[in-house]
């Protein structure tokens, strides 16, 4: 099985994370140590999706 680095979605460079094929992830908080933002991810298949959550600044009560 391969293996394959997490890009930052931010700036695009390599994280620590690896990933194989058959890895799933679910509200994975993944740190980039070059640009040092933090987002949350999902994987599947390879395929790395970006968590957008509402700011709590903007949802109304």
């Amino acid at each position: 099985m391969s293996e394959k680095h997490i890009l930052s979605p931010v700036c695009g460079s390599k994280t620590r994370s690896r990933i194989r094929e058959d890895t799933i992830l679910i509200n994975y908080p993944l740190y980039c140590p070059k640009c040092r933002q933090e987002r949350l991810i999902e994987v599947r298949n390879l395929q790395t999706i970006v968590i957008t959550e509402p700011d709590a600044k903007t949802q109304s009560r």
